[in-house]
C-alpha cells in the first residue's frame, strides 16, 4: 500500500536536496558580498575567483551570477507572497459558500471531525483539499448529488490521504523549487512526478480503506471530463486533476514505473549541473 508514498518521498527529497545545496551556496555568497566574510566552499565566490579581477570575463561572470541569485531570491519571495494572498482570499471566498447543515451531516455520516470536512454550495463537481497548516477537505453539493455512497466514500478517503500527508504544502514547495531553480531541470521533473505520485498514493490509500477499486474507479470515470482548472487559485490537491489518466492506468494495470520520464537532455543537464556544483564546492574548500 505504501509503494507510491515511498516513491513520492524520494522525489520530494531529491527536490529539497537540490534546493538546499544551491540556496546554501547562494546564501554564503550573499553574506560574502554584504559583509565581506570569506567563507569556505562557496561555489559562486570560487567561480568569480577563476577570472582576473577587473577583466571583461570577470565582470561578465559576476553580473551573470548576481543576476541569477537576485532572480532566484525574488522568485521565491514573490511566489510565496502570491500563494499566501491567493490562499487567504480563496479561504475567505470559500467560507461564504459553506453549507453548515450538509457539512455536519456528511461529517457524521463519514465519522469525520467537525470542520475537517466541509460541503460548499457550488454547481461544479468539486473535491479537493485546501490549506497548509490545517488542511480541510472540500466537497461540492453537485458532487454529492452525482456520486453514489461507495464512490463518495472513496473520494473522501482519497482526499483524507492528502489531508494527513499535507500534500498541499509539499506540492507548493516542489513547485516553488522548480520555478526558482529553473536552471536545474530535474527540479521540474520532481514537481511533475510528486504531483502524480501523491495522487497515486492517495488512490492506494483509498482502495485500502474502502477495500475495493470499484468506488474509486467509478468516481474517476464520472469526473474524467469535468476537470477543474483555474489560474487564479492557490495550490490545491484536487481529485480530478491532470494526473487522472495515470491513475486510471494504475487501476487497470499495476505498473510500478515512474509516471513522468526525465528526457535525456534534462537528465544530462541536471547531472552535469549538480556535479559541477559539487566539484566546485570541493575545490573551493581546498
Amino acid at each position: 500500500m505504501n509503494h507510491w508514498r515511498k516513491q513520492s518521498s524520494i522525489v520530494l527529497g531529491v527536490s529539497l536536496l537540490a534546493a538546499i545545496i544551491v540556496l546554501c551556496q547562494m546564501a554564503l555568497y550573499v553574506v560574502h558580498l554584504l559583509w565581506g566574510v570569506s567563507l569556505h566552499k562557496n561555489v559562486f565566490e570560487f567561480c568569480i575567483g577563476l577570472f582576473r579581477p577587473n577583466s571583461v570575463p570577470y565582470y561578465v561572470i559576476t553580473f551573470i551570477l548576481n543576476a541569477l541569485i537576485v532572480f532566484t531570491l525574488i522568485t521565491i519571495m514573490v511566489k510565496a507572497v502570491q500563494q499566501f494572498l491567493l490562499l487567504r482570499k480563496f479561504k475567505k471566498d470559500l467560507v461564504s459558500l459553506v453549507d453548515p447543515q450538509l457539512s455536519d451531516k456528511l461529517s457524521r455520516q463519514l465519522n469525520r471531525t467537525a470542520n475537517k470536512l466541509i460541503v460548499v454550495n457550488h454547481d461544479r463537481l468539486l473535491a479537493f483539499t485546501v490549506g497548509f497548516r490545517n488542511p480541510r477537505i472540500v466537497i461540492s453539493g453537485a458532487l454529492l448529488d452525482m456520486l453514489e455512497e461507495q464512490e463518495l466514500r472513496a473520494v473522501v478517503e482519497h482526499e483524507t490521504f492528502h489531508q494527513i500527508n499535507r500534500d498541499g504544502i509539499k506540492i507548493f514547495i516542489t513547485q516553488l523549487v522548480s520555478q526558482a531553480l529553473w536552471f536545474i531541470p530535474i527540479t521540474r521533473w520532481c514537481y511533475q512526478n510528486y504531483k502524480i505520485m501523491s495522487e497515486l498514493a492517495a488512490d492506494e490509500y483509498a482502495i485500502h480503506r474502502s477495500g475495493s477499486e470499484i468506488g474509486l474507479g467509478s468516481a474517476m470515470v464520472k469526473l474524467l471530463r469535468r476537470e477543474y482548472k483555474s489560474k487564479s487559485l492557490p495550490v490545491l490537491v484536487h481529485f480530478a486533476d491532470g494526473s487522472i489518466n495515470y491513475r486510471l492506468k494504475q487501476l487497470l494495470n499495476s505498473d510500478r514505473s515512474i509516471p513522468v520520464k526525465l528526457d535525456m537532455v534534462s537528465m544530462v543537464t541536471s547531472i552535469h549541473m549538480l556535479m559541477f556544483v559539487l566539484i566546485l564546492m570541493i575545490a573551493a574548500g581546498m
